[in-house]
C-alpha cells in the first residue's frame, strides 16, 4: 500500500527551498534514507523515507519551495513493511490500555500497612525506555525523590524516582528490560504507616498544594525563561559547534543562541523570545538532547514561568537536562559506582557520558554542589588519564615529544588567530596518517595528447548537456579501472586483528580546494557510471564543496583518492596517504614534451602522476603495476573496453 511522503515540523521555518532529489521513481530505500535535501535560512536538512519500500512518485523539483505537511511523494512498502506498521498502528492502543490496571493497584497496595507500589510514571512520549542502570537494592532506606532506577529513551537518559521515603522492600526489573508508563517495578514501605495510604486516596488535595512551590521560582525571576533545546529531526542528541552569544547579550526573538551540528546538518538554535541572556550553561564540544536547558533569558514581557505548576507528573524528566547547568539539579541521589563501590553524586547525562569513556564515578572528585560530579569533572579526568598515558608511552611509540615555540614577537610584530573547524580536523587527521603509515611514492608520466584531443573534441556536446567534461572524469574512471585489476589497493588495513578488509565496492574521493581548506567529497560507485555522469557528478560535489553543503555521507566511504594540482601547477609532489585508505595518487600540471617515436622527437601532451601508498599493504612491484595500468589507461582510452 503506497504512503504519503510529507514535509515534517520545519523548526519554525514556514517553507523551505528543494536543493537536491536524492532518489527517483522506482528506487528501493530503507527507513531514514535521505529522500530529498531541503532548505531554510537557516539549515539544509534531510528528508527521510519515512519507511524501507519502493519510491512511486515524485512531484517535486529542485528549486521548489515547500511547507509543513506538504506531500512530495509515495512510497510502496513490501509485505514485511506492511505487517510491520500494523502492528505498530495496534501497538499505542495496547500501551494506553496497559497502565490502567497497575495504577489501579496503586491505592490499594497503598493501603496495606504503608507498603506503596513504585509506578513508572509518564514517560514524555516514549512508549517504552530501557533500564540502564539501578541505583538502589532491596532494604536501602530511601528519601522522597532518591533515584531508584536509570531508564533511558531515544532521547535522554532519566532517573525514576522513590515517590516517598521508606525501606525498599521489592524490585522486580532488571538491567536491560524495557518498562513502559503505568508498569509497577518494586513496592516501597513507607515509614509512616498508613499516611501514604491517605496521600494515595486523596490525590486531588496532594496536586494543588504542590503547585504553588512549583510554580513559586518562576515567578520570582521577573520574565526569566529557559531556552530549551527544540525537536532535532529525529537525531539523539547532538554537537555544539559555534555559541553565538554570551551572558549579558541582548537578542531579539529568533536571533541565533547556538550552532549545532549532526550528522545530517549544522543548525541554529534561535531565541525563544526577545531579551537579556541571562546565562548559557554549555560550551562548545558539549553535546545536547531535546529538551535541555541550555540557558536562561530575561524577557521584558515578565510572563513565561506558569509552565511548572501544569507539570507536576514530568518531575521524573528533570534530570535529563544538560549537566553544564548545576544549579538547575541542586540535589541528587547518591548512587553506587560500579567498579569503586564508592557513594557519588551525579546525574544520568554525566553518567552516560562517564559509561562511554569507560570513566569510573567513583574515582572522579566532583566540583559541584555536596561534591557532585559535573560532565566538566569527568571530562577533566579523562584528560587527564590520557595525558598520563602519552607522557609514559615509549619514545618508541607515538609518545614524540613537542616542538617547543619561541616568542615570534621578540622578532617583529605578529598576530594569532584560531584554527579553523576543518584546519583542525585536517591537520590532525595529516599528521595521524603520516605518523602511522609507512609512506613511498611512485611516479609516472603519461601520454594524454588523444585524450586531450578527444575530451576538446566532445565541447559542442557537454554546453548542450550542461555539463564539462573535465579530465577527472577521465582520471577517476581509469582508476576504477586499475582498482578492479589491482583489487590489493582497494582494502584496508586493521592492524588490531591482523586482518586485511577487501572491499567489492569503488568509491573514489576527489580532493577539492575551497577558501575554507581541503575538502574530500565521494563519488560513489564510479565503475558502473560513464563518463558524462562521472564529470556531472564531480561538478555538484564540487560545487556543493565550495557553498559548505556537504554532508557528513558524502565525504565517507572512499577507497581510493584523487588529488589534482593540475590547475595550478608544478611538475611532481608526494601526496598523504588518507589513512584508512592505502593509496592516493596526485596529479600535477600537464606539458608539452619532445618524445622519441623512433625515429624522430615528437611534441607530446605530458601528464605527471604521483602514487603515494601504504607499504605494509603494497610492495613497489605492485605500485608499478599500478600505474603501468593508469598510463595504458590515459594513453589510449580503449584499454577502457577491455
Amino acid at each position: 500500500m503506497a504512503e504519503d511522503i510529507r514535509v515534517p515540523d520545519l523548526g519554525g521555518s514556514e517553507s523551505v527551498e528543494v536543493i537536491e532529489i536524492s532518489v527517483k521513481v522506482g528506487d528501493t530505500v530503507a527507513e531514514e534514507d535521505p529522500i530529498l535535501v531541503l532548505e531554510s535560512d537557516k539549515a539544509s536538512v534531510e528528508l527521510p523515507a519515512p519507511k524501507g519500500g519502493k519510491i512511486t512518485a515524485l512531484n517535486v523539483s529542485v528549486g521548489d519551495s515547500l511547507s509543513e505537511g506538504d506531500v512530495v511523494g509515495q512510497i510502496e512498502a513490501g509485505e514485511g513493511e506492511s505487517a510491520d506498521s500494523a502492528a505498530e498502528e495496534d501497538a499505542p492502543a495496547k500501551a494506553e490500555a496497559e497502565p490502567a490496571p497497575a495504577q489501579e493497584e496503586a491505592p490499594a497496595q497503598s493501603s496495606g500497612g504503608g507498603v506503596e507500589d513504585i509506578v513508572v510514571p509518564d514517560l514524555g512520549g516514549a512508549d517504552s525506555v530501557e533500564v540502564i542502570e539501578i541505583s538502589a537494592k532491596v532494604g536501602d532506606s530511601l528519601e522522597a525523590e532518591d533515584a531508584i532506577l536509570v531508564v533511558e529513551s531515544d532521547k535522554a537518559s532519566v532517573e525514576l524516582p522513590a515517590p516517598a521515603g521508606g525501606t525498599l522492600k521489592a524490585l522486580s526489573v532488571s538491567v536491560g528490560d524495557s518498562i513502559s508508563e503505568g508498569d509497577v517495578i518494586g513496592q516501597i514501605e513507607t515509614a509512616g504507616g498508613s499516611a501514604p495510604a491517605a496521600a494515595e486516596s486523596a490525590p486531588a488535595a496532594e496536586k494543588p498544594a504542590e503547585a504553588p512551590a512549583a510554580s513559586a521560582p518562576a515567578a520570582s525571576g521577573g520574565g526569566s525563561e529557559d531556552i530549551v533545546v527544540p525537536d532535532l529531526g529525529g537525531a539523539d542528541s547532538v554537537e555544539v559547534i559555534e555559541i553565538s552569544v554570551a551572558a549579558g547579550d541582548d537578542v531579539a526573538e529568533e536571533d541565533p543562541i547556538l550552532v549545532v551540528e549532526s550528522d545530517k546538518a549544522s543548525v541554529e538554535l534561535p531565541a525563544p523570545a526577545a531579551g537579556k541572556v541571562k546565562a548559557i550553561s554549555v560550551s562548545v564540544g558539549d553535546r545536547i538532547s531535546e529538551g535541555d536547558v541550555v540557558g536562561q533569558i530575561e524577557t521584558s514581557g515578565g510572563a513565561a514561568a506558569p509552565a511548572p505548576a501544569a507539570q507536576p507528573e514530568s518531575r521524573p524528566a528533570a534530570p535529563a537536562k544538560s549537566e553544564s547547568a548545576p544549579a538547575s539539579q541542586p540535589t541528587a541521589a547518591a548512587e553506587p559506582a560500579a567498579k569503586s563501590g564508592k557513594k557519588v553524586h551525579a546525574g544520568p547525562a554525566v553518567r552516560r557520558l562517564a559509561r562511554e569513556l569507560g570513566a569510573d564515578l567513583g574515582r572522579i572528585q566532583g566540583s559541584g554542589p555536596k561534591n557532585r560530579i559535573l560532565k566538566e569533572d569527568v571530562e577533566k579526568y579523562i584528560k587527564q588519564a590520557l595525558a598520563k598515558v602519552q607522557q609514559d608511552a615509549s619514545p618508541a611509540g607515538a609518545g614524540l615529544p613537542a616542538v617547543k615555540l619561541p616568542d615570534f614577537s621578540q622578532f617583529g610584530e605578529i598576530e594569532r588567530q584560531s584554527m579553523s573547524r576543518l584546519m583542525k580536523l585536517t591537520a590532525d587527521s595529516m599528521q595521524r596518517s603520516w605518523l602511522n603509515v609507512p609512506h613511498v611514492t611512485q611516479f609516472e608520466e603519461a601520454d594524454i595528447t588523444e585524450m586531450e584531443d578527444f575530451r576538446k573534441s566532445k565541447k559542442a556536446e557537454g554546453e548542450k548537456r550542461g555539463v564539462k567534461l573535465t579530465p577527472m572524469a577521465f582520471l577517476l574512471k581509469i582508476c576504477a579501472k586499475a582498482l578492479a585489476e589491482h583489487p590489493n589497493f582497494n582494502v584496508s588495513l586493521d592492524m588490531e586483528k591482523k586482518e586485511v578488509i577487501q572491499k567489492r565496492y569503488i568509491h573514489i574521493g576527489i580532493a577539492v580546494d575551497t577558501p575554507d581548506g581541503l575538502v574530500v567529497p565521494v563519488i560513489r560507485n564510479v565503475d558502473q557510471k560513464g563518463l558524462w555522469e562521472l564529470a556531472e557528478e564531480c561538478q555538484v560535489m564540487a560545487q556543493k564543496a565550495r557553498d559548505k553543503k556537504l554532508g557528513p555521507k558524502d565525504m565517507q566511504g572512499a577507497c581510493f583518492t584523487i588529488t589534482s594540482l593540475g590547475g595550478i601547477g608544478g611538475t611532481a609532489f608526494t601526496p598523504i596517504v588518507n589513512t584508512p585508505e592505502v593509496a592516493i595518487l596526485g596529479v600535477s600540471k600537464s606539458k608539452m614534451a619532445p618524445v622519441w617515436d623512433g625515429s624522430a622527437f615528437q611534441p607530446r601532451l605530458m601528464l605527471p602522476l604521483s602514487l603515494s601508498y601504504d607499504h605494509r599493504a603494497i610492495n613497489g612491484a605492485d605500485a608499478a603495476r599500478f600505474t603501468n595500468t593508469l598510463r595504458a589507461g590515459l594513453e589510449d582510452l580503449r584499454h577502457l573496453l577491455l
